[in-house]
Parts: structure tokens; sequence; C-alpha cells
């Protein structure tokens, strides 16, 4: 069931999100060549508990994975497109490595993703001797400006599927191939609800978008295929071509006044 949220179960849960993003920041940042991944993990599990967070995916067991998720961050390195359950890997330039966190505050979920690549300026043209590094950046582009059309679509009065086809339009038009199987979600007082989001559709179609209606939107693909395998953690979802892939998502709630990010930093 699809519940809409009023304005103030909204502002709660961008208290949550500015907390999302604050953390994807600092750990974005701290993911530099020579960190293990288990680093990130750690430092994830020490933010939250400082500011009194709870975990979505600590102990988290859908039906999709193997066993509860005993880890407060997925961390998806190089061919791992989602659910990467962290393990000990030494980053080295030119890893894609994605980050996707969510918790509860108060009550009240955020969810968001971000990828980049481990050694290259986040402010700059990826550096030289970064392997791979203008390949990576533009498949991360390519969520990124998907993600924007996504939000941009999630208006009063629109469709569900507008979301879905502005997604999917920008991947298409970047060369990469769409899996539907895995996308965005409602969420509110749990992190996985109603409605399932993905990232292609038909414009048009669909549930109505009202006021009060929240949702995580999550561009993902890779540079190859759209093929998915399992890795033998039972979590962690591989490109079955073993190439690149990237992932950014947002919460974001439809408004009166249209779309609003809820996962933004201060």
């Amino acid at each position: 069931m699809i519940e809409l949220k009023t304005p103030a179960e909204i502002e709660k849960m961008a208290v949550t999100g500015r907390f999302v993003a604050h953390t994807l920041r600092t750990l974005a940042e701290r993911a530099e060549p020579g960190v293990d991944v288990m680093d990130l993990e750690h430092e994830a599990r020490r933010m939250v508990k400082a500011r009194g967070a709870e975990s979505c995916y600590w102990d988290y067991a859908p039906a999709f994975g193997s066993g509860p998720f005993r880890n407060v961050i997925c961390l998806s390195v190089n061919d791992a497109a989602l659910h990467g359950k962290p393990r000990p890997h030494v980053l080295a330039p030119g890893d894609l490595l994605s980050l996707d966190f969510a918790v509860s505050i108060d009550g009240w979920v955020a969810d968001a993703a971000v990828s980049v690549v481990v050694g290259a300026d986040a402010g700059s043209p990826a550096g030289a001797g970064v392997p791979d590094a203008d390949a990576s950046a533009a498949l991360i582009a390519s969520t990124r400006d998907a993600l924007d059309a996504g939000i941009a679509a999630a208006v009063p009065g629109g469709r569900l599927g507008d979301v879905s086809a502005a997604i999917g339009a920008v991947g298409r038009s970047r060369g990469y191939r769409i899996n539907t199987d895995f996308g965005g979600h409602g969420l509110g007082r749990t992190m996985h609800g109603e409605p399932h989001v993905p990232n292609q559709g038909r414009a048009g179609k669909g549930l109505r978008l009202e006021p009060g209606l929240t949702i995580a939107i999550e561009p993902w693909w890779g540079m190859g295929t759209e093929a998915l395998t399992v890795d033998g953690d039972g979590w962690t979802l591989l490109m079955a071509d073993g190439k690149k892939a990237a992932h950014t998502e947002h919460t974001i709630a439809v408004t009166e006044d249209g779309p609003r990010i809820l996962t933004l930093p201060e």
C-alpha cells in the first residue's frame, strides 16, 4: 500500500536525508587508493552510531538476498552493480566504487547512492594514469544525468511511467543497456515499499503522481550487458560480462511545487 506523506512528515524524511547525504559525501572523499573497503564500512558504522540513526541494512533479509545483511552500507566495486556486500579489498586507482546507504532517524527513512572513480579528482576531468577513468566517468555521468531527468519528471499529475521513461531515455541515448529487475522504490517508515520505479518505462502510463508520494529514484547500469549474476556471498549483484557498473540515487518527494530532493547535504 502507498501512503502519502504530510508536509511535516516530508520534513522529517529530509532530516534523515541530510545525514545520508553527509555520510555518503564523507565516505566518497575517503575512497582513495590504498584504502580498504572495510574501513569505509566501519566508518559508516561509527557515523550511524554517533548520529543515533538506525541502519536499514543491518539484519535486512529480503527474498533476493542470502540471509541477513550484516553491514550498514552497500559498497560495490567495478563489476559489482548493486547490493555490494563489503569485504576486504584495497582500492586501486581506476576502481569504480558505488556507495549505497539508507538509515532511519526518528522512524523516517532516506536512501541514496553515489559512484566515484578512485584516484580521479571529482572536481576535474579524470586524471592521467587512472585506468579506464574516462569511460568510468562517462558511465557515472550518465546515471547522474538520468537521475536528474527522472526527478524533473516527478511532478504532480504526471505518471510514474514518465519518470521511468525519462531515466531510460538518457541511458539509451548514451549507449547503455538497461535492466528493469531492480530499480527505485517507495519508502517512508520502511526502506522498501510500493511503488517499484523501473529505470525504463512508457511515458503517460502507470501510477498517477500525487503530492506526498516519496520515492527513491536510482538509475544504474553497466558498460555492456544488462544481465546480472549473483556473487558467491549471496548478495552482491555482478554484471554478467564483468564490465564496470555505476549507480546513483536520491530520495525525493512529490510536492505541490514539484519534486523535492530529500537527500541533499546541508
